[in-house]
C-alpha cells in the first residue's frame, strides 16, 4: 500500500503543520538551492533573526531539515527524503481523483456516442 499508512501518523501531521506556513516554505524553497546559514534564509523575510529561529526549529522537528553548527554559524540543510511522506499522503488522493476523472471522461465520451 502506500507509504505514509506505515508511517507514524503525527510524523505525516507534523510535515503537513511545518509546510502549512508560507514563510518555512519559503525557507524550504531556499533551501533546495544549498545548504544556507540562518543569516542567509532570513535574509529575504521583514521579521526578527529569533522569528526565523523558531521557524527553523519547527521544520527541524518535523524532519524537514536538518542543521550543523560551522563556530558561531548555523548551517541549515533541506532532508528531501522527509517530503516524501506529504507526496505519499496526496498520491492517494491523485490516484482517487485519477480514477473519477477518467470515469467522467467515459461517461461524457459515451454520452457523445449515442
Amino acid at each position: 500500500m502506500v507509504l505514509y499508512q506505515r508511517c507514524d501518523p503525527r510524523a505525516v501531521d507534523e510535515v503537513f503543520a511545518a509546510l502549512a506556513d508560507p514563510t518555512r516554505r519559503a525557507i524550504l524553497g531556499r533551501l533546495r538551492e544549498g545548504e544556507a546559514s540562518l543569516s542567509e534564509l532570513a535574509a529575504p523575510f521583514p521579521v526578527s533573526l529569533p522569528a526565523i529561529a523558531k521557524h527553523v526549529r519547527v521544520l527541524e522537528r518535523a524532519g524537514l531539515l536538518t542543521h550543523h553548527k560551522t563556530g558561531r554559524v548555523r548551517c541549515c540543510r533541506i532532508v528531501v527524503d522527509r517530503l516524501q511522506l506529504a507526496d505519499d499522503w496526496l498520491e492517494t488522493y491523485r490516484a482517487f481523483w485519477s480514477t473519477r476523472l477518467e470515469a467522467l471522461a467515459n461517461h461524457i465520451e459515451s454520452e457523445g456516442d449515442q
